[in-house]
């Protein structure tokens, strides 16, 4: 494998909903920018997404651009699950195998500690666990306006080991040195 094909540095960023997960994968995407790397942001729940934009669509009511009805999105990656446990999983997979991975790959929502986590450290990522203060967390949430909050698809959250842990409870430029500190050390 050569230095131009060889995968570059796959991190999954893990934590509760409103922890900063979305926030830490694009420091991440700022920090391959300014240091020339190439990069790619793949999201497990891709497929969630789509579904969830369907369902609305074809209930007639709006969704705005990035909101998560997240007990919707709950109950569509159960079925998916139970369907075909690993079909998250693959999909991801799939489109993994399409991206720039010579770079920097981040990934901002694995949950589930059975199947999808396992499936992504056989894939070389490593896992970037996001934690913050609850009471901040809970005020960020209600600023989200998503249609609805579950924290059902985080509850084994804790199963997923991972390999920093970093706190968001600062100001964004106390997380962005956090983060770029992290990721120097990583690279």
């Amino acid at each position: 494998m050569t230095a131009e094909t060889r995968p570059g540095l796959r991190i999954s960023v893990v934590g509760l909903a409103g922890a900063g997960k979305s926030t830490c994968a694009s420091l991440i995407e700022e920090y391959a920018l300014d240091k020339g790397l190439p990069h790619a942001r793949i999201k497990l729940a891709a497929p969630l997404y789509d579904l969830q934009a369907q369902v609305y669509r074809r209930a007639g009511a709006p969704l705005r651009e990035g909101a998560q009805d997240q007990v919707l999105m709950e109950a569509l990656a159960g079925a998916m699950r139970r369907i075909r446990p690993d079909s998250l999983a693959a999909d991801f997979a799939s489109r993994l195998s399409g991206a720039d991975t010579t770079g920097l790959v981040v990934n901002d929502d694995l949950r589930d500690p059975h199947v999808d986590a396992p499936a992504l450290r056989a894939q070389g990522f490593r896992v970037l666990r996001v934690t913050c203060d609850e009471e901040l967390r809970q005020v960020r949430l209600a600023g989200r306006g998503d249609p609805s909050r579950a924290d059902g698809s985080t509850r084994e959250i804790d199963l997923i080991t991972p390999d920093a842990v970093i706190d968001n409870s600062a100001d964004l430029d106390t997380y962005r040195s956090a983060v770029h500190a992290l990721l120097g050390s990583w690279l």
